[in-house]
């Protein structure tokens, strides 16, 4: 054991650097998450989708005609092989979104053109299909399992209003658009994240994209990582069916010892800079559709918990109103997030397999003293 250091590994890896990164820098301290060096304030007031999309792909904001020739791939790129529609068919209609969804990215590789390729250009190709291609398999699903025919997309659209026709079949208002446009932004990449740790885990073996957004999916699937949304609003809910006042609804989980989902993090220190923008989305959606009710009892519960146990919300606390008032359902919240996050993933990828090695961490091993010796079944 001579090769290890000395000095015990904090449970899951907790501030442990695995590796440098240019992607994405974070300052828990100071409540700072920026893509490239830019903050995400700037980018979530003044960007889009696409936009975020180049820059973390390429390094750099684009110019206006590579914005455009980004835009219009991605366009081209909103297409599944009828076999993937077959798929999504004839899977059971108890299967949940992020299973289907995580089946149904592996499978893309059978007809995806670069498929045997593992080049910079050939991984920047399907960064664009998948993210276009993630999208469609997530609202053609919640379609499909509710009998509803498939939805062609517009061209003309961008990334979040198209993902919004195929949801709904209709065209998104403009508030709409851009709430889900600046969510998607903000869920776009968040350094070494157990989803995107993952990710990069399988490509440093060698392996190919779409099988590290595979596993990337299956790490999101987890309610410690993407799933805490879901819970968020299944809270909200049982509040809102009972009646119950939302303060006193939470002080009896805390004094229950329950955990309170939406708050907290293991790297802010103070509040997450994407629950700053969630919050006022959640407001403005709330107030424009007439729902406003789920977000004034998430402002309500998040005074209580500050107040309480000095937890600030994280960002699937008020996604989780935000995306319920856009019309999402609650099982599609998960896979929304693999919407966004995917180019995150894909960046992480790129970025890994630009300069690889092997990523193979050694354990601190507290079993039993060696040396053990083996005794024969008679003598136990």
């Amino acid at each position: 054991m001579s090769s290890l250091t000395t000095a015990r590994a904090p449970k899951g890896l907790e501030g442990v650097v695995a590796t440098t990164s240019g992607i994405c820098y974070i300052d828990g301290d100071q409540g700072v998450l920026a893509y490239r060096g830019i903050d995400i304030h700037e980018l979530a007031d003044n960007s889009t989708f696409e936009e975020t999309c180049y820059l973390l792909w390429f390094g750099r904001l684009p110019r206006q005609s590579e914005l455009k020739e980004l835009r219009e791939r991605l366009a081209e790129e909103r297409t599944l092989d009828p076999a993937i529609i077959a798929l999504l068919r004839t899977t059971p209609r108890h299967v949940q979104p992020m299973d289907l969804l995580r089946t149904a990215v592996s499978m893309l590789s059978f007809y995806d053109a670069d498929d045997k390729k593992n080049d910079h250009e050939a991984n920047l190709r399907k960064a664009i299909r998948l993210t276009s291609q993630i999208a469609m398999i997530v609202a053609a699903y919640d379609r499909i399992r509710k009998g509803k025919s498939v939805v062609d997309p517009d061209r003309k659209l961008g990334h979040a209003a198209n993902f919004l026709l195929l949801l709904s079949g209709g065209r998104p208002s403009t508030t709409a658009e851009r709430a889900l446009d600046i969510a998607l932004i903000l869920h776009a990449d968040h350094e070494l994240n157990a989803s995107t740790f993952a990710a990069r885990v399988t490509a440093a073996t060698l392996s190919d994209m779409h099988s590290a957004i595979t596993s990337a999916i299956g790490t999101l699937k987890g309610p410690l990582h993407g799933g805490a949304n879901e819970a968020v609003f299944h809270m909200l809910v049982e509040i809102d069916r009972n009646g119950a006042d939302p303060v006193q609804f939470v002080k009896n989980m805390l004094t229950q010892k329950k955990k309170v989902s939406g708050f907290g993090h293991r790297v802010y220190h103070t509040e997450d800079p994407r629950a700053t923008h969630l919050r006022t989305m959640a407001r403005d959606l709330g107030q424009s559709s007439g729902q406003s009710k789920w977000f004034e009892m998430s402002e309500k519960i998040e005074q209580c918990v500050k107040a309480e146990k000095r937890l600030n919300a994280n960002v699937d606390f008020y996604s989780a109103s935000t995306y319920h008032t856009l019309g999402i359902d609650v099982d599609l919240f998960t896979p929304v997030f693999a919407v966004s996050r995917v180019s995150g993933w894909a960046a992480h990828v790129i970025e890994q397999l630009d300069d690889n090695r092997l990523i193979r961490p050694r354990a601190d091993y507290i079993g039993p003293p060696y040396p053990q010796h083996y005794i024969p079944i008679e003598q136990r």
